[in-house]
């Protein structure tokens, strides 16, 4: 009895240890980003770059209504005149789907030039998109668009990657799952802390430079160049 005992109470122990990693570890990454998230446009601080984090898009090639939403976010920004580039990232590493040149299409046929959207086909994961912006296309300096639940991890990821970055709440509606996003997301959070602190994770691709300065050419495909991206 007594041995079983001890064994409960070691098995309870390490439960509340590991959840009590798992809080630390979310709250640590929503008060590390708080100050940097902000819900208005007019408010956002100016910055070179908007970066489009991806997400769903349909088999017809139209993007997710969370998508949309995070797109509209940087399409506004760039209206206003808070930000000059944007870079879209998201995933592009199997035949028939293709978050970014959706993400590309949605905003060249609202106006945005050519000239200015940069694309980033290996964007698999947010730790992988921020860390690809700051050493493949040289961003110092971005607005983040995307929805609440994901902002502060964005935020987070972005700045321990070497950008000044800030977020703009992209969401316009009430989005569907949103109790299972929310659980998701904790766990995401912890897994940010242990990539960004712990396990020194890096992205699963990089390449040559592509200087968000230079030429948006340079981040095209041959889907981009035919304008087939919808």
């Amino acid at each position: 009895m007594r041995r079983r005992t001890k064994r409960a109470i070691a098995l309870l122990a390490t439960v509340l240890t590991v959840t009590g990693i798992g809080w630390g570890s979310a709250l640590w990454v929503e008060r590390y980003s708080q100050a940097f998230i902000y819900e208005q446009i007019e408010a956002v601080p100016s910055r070179p770059t908007a970066i489009v984090l991806g997400a769903r898009v349909y088999a017809d090639g139209s993007p997710s209504p969370a998508l949309q939403d995070r797109l509209h976010a940087a399409l506004d920004l760039y209206r206003a005149g808070k930000v000059r580039r944007i870079l879209v990232s998201g995933d592009h590493g199997r035949h028939g789907y293709d978050e970014v040149n959706a993400m590309h299409a949605w905003l060249i046929e609202r106006d945005v030039p050519v000239e200015d959207v940069f694309l980033d086909h290996a964007g698999f994961r947010t730790l992988d998109t921020m860390e690809r912006a700051r050493q493949i296309f040289e961003v110092r300096e971005a607005i983040v668009c995307t929805q609440r639940f994901h902002q502060h991890r964005s935020v987070f990821l972005a700045r321990r990657a070497g950008i000044d970055a800030v977020g703009l709440v992209a969401d316009r509606r009430v989005y569907l799952h949103e109790g299972a996003n929310a659980r998701r997301e904790f766990v995401a959070r912890v897994m940010a802390v242990a990539d960004s602190y712990l396990l020194k994770r890096s992205p699963r691709y990089l390449g040559d430079p592509i200087p968000i300065d230079g030429e948006a050419t340079a981040s095209h495909d041959r889907k981009t160049q035919l304008g087939k991206g919808q």
